[in-house]
């Protein structure tokens, strides 16, 4: 009589997920330590990208309520290394290019400022005395942090404003005092501080320098007819086309010799730089991944060779070679997916309090977060496939035998 084989058994779906689960359940210990090398570095990748397009915006918010549409033009050199100085005329000329929506202008004097008549002439803090526009503080869009600026009553009179910085070094941080303006070839004289300005972070030269107006800087400062900078608001979506032709505007005869800048290209270089550290970062972050992974390939291997017993009295049992692959291969998947979801979680808090401490606007890129579980499951995937294929190429007589 002859009998029929036994039908290879048959495991269905929910069968194969709880005898997956079966390794992480009883090898808890090992199996955190190693989902822990998957969540570092999802960790890792979603908290640098949401620190990153936190500071980002941050930025973009500053460039936003400050203006990115504002352009400097200054003199050049020539092509000996003198100083070429900018026309009179430099002002009304730019202010005449049609997308140029506001232009005003400083200008240098031969004062220095001391915080008394005491101080010695060599110590000026590096500060600068600047003659300055009436619609320079409305072009830069400027801050007072206290006081009020130049108007048409006070331009001509001994008065200053002081930079954010300026008023720092001196220690003057509320007007209603005086400070001492002297230069070489100038007799000493006592002005009153109106006004302190508020850090502007697109003009940092501004923050350093003492402003007078223009009438009194020329009368009593040995002022400079000439601007020495010259600041122009444009249209936002046209700022291009100004920067290409301000230096032929501002000095026609000698292009060549002006600067022309954008102040906002600064931040963009800054911006620039730190997406290039993100991306090393990241890197490290996928280095971080690359160890957990084999983390969770070690842990395959060692459980493996552990329970060879296992495999072998499930093999003689009937389980084929694809279930005992299948069965290791979701162990390693789960031990990916549970680290992925942590690291992500842990990611998410890290931006959250960092962008809290730093008064930033909390901004976590959606894409990584969904991603950072899904490559976890990846490099889980990855890392327990050979594992799983050793297990099932075990014979069940061999891997009982060295059990």
């Amino acid at each position: 009589m002859t009998g029929h084989l036994p039908r290879p058994a048959r495991l269905r779906p929910t069968d194969l997920l709880r005898i997956g689960l079966v390794g992480p359940r009883t090898r808890r210990l090992r199996s955190a330590l190693s989902a822990l090398g998957i969540s570092l570095g999802i960790a890792a990748v979603v908290a640098i990208t949401g620190i990153s397009a936190s500071s980002q915006a941050h930025l973009l918010d500053r460039l936003d309520r400050l203006g990115s549409n504002l352009i400097t033009v200054s003199p050049g050199e020539s092509y000996d290394g003198t100083k070429v100085p900018l026309p009179r005329e430099a002002v009304t000329m730019l202010g005449n290019i049609a997308p140029v929506e506001q232009v005003s202008a400083t200008a240098d004097t031969g004062a220095n400022i001391y915080r008394t008549d005491l101080v010695p002439s060599n110590q000026t803090n590096s500060l600068r005395v600047l003659s300055a526009r009436l619609d320079l503080l409305r072009t830069l869009r400027g801050q007072l942090a206290a006081g009020r600026w130049l108007d048409r009553g006070t331009e001509r009179l001994p008065v200053v404003v002081l930079g954010a910085t300026a008023a720092d070094r001196l220690g003057m941080t509320r007007p209603g005092t005086k400070v001492w303006l002297a230069g070489e070839d100038l007799p000493g004289a006592w002005y009153g501080v109106i006004g302190v300005l508020a850090p502007n972070e697109l003009v940092p030269e501004i923050d350093d320098s003492v402003l007078v107006g223009a009438p009194q800087a020329v009368r009593a400062l040995d002022g400079a007819r000439t601007p020495s900078t010259v600041y122009l608001r444009t249209h936002p979506e046209r700022v291009r086309e100004v920067q290409e032709v301000a230096a032929a505007t501002a000095n026609p005869a000698q292009s060549s010799t002006v600067a022309v800048s954008r102040p906002s290209d600064l931040l963009k270089a800054r911006t620039e730089t730190n997406t290039a550290l993100t991306g090393l970062v990241l890197t490290l972050a996928g280095v971080a991944l690359l160890v957990g992974g084999v983390g969770i390939a070690n842990t395959m291997v060692v459980g493996v060779m552990e329970r060879r017993g296992e495999v072998g009295l499930r093999r003689a049992l009937g389980a084929r070679r694809g279930q005992i692959t299948l069965q290791f291969l979701i162990e390693a998947v789960l031990l990916g997916l549970f680290g992925g979801l942590a690291g992500a979680a842990m990611g998410v808090v890290v931006v959250y309090g960092y962008a809290a401490v730093q008064d930033w606007p909390a901004a976590v890129p959606l894409a990584w977060v969904v991603a950072g579980p899904s490559v976890a499951v990846l490099v889980g995937t990855a890392a327990g496939l050979y594992p799983a294929l050793r297990a099932a190429r075990m014979s069940p007589t061999g891997a009982l035998r060295s059990a």
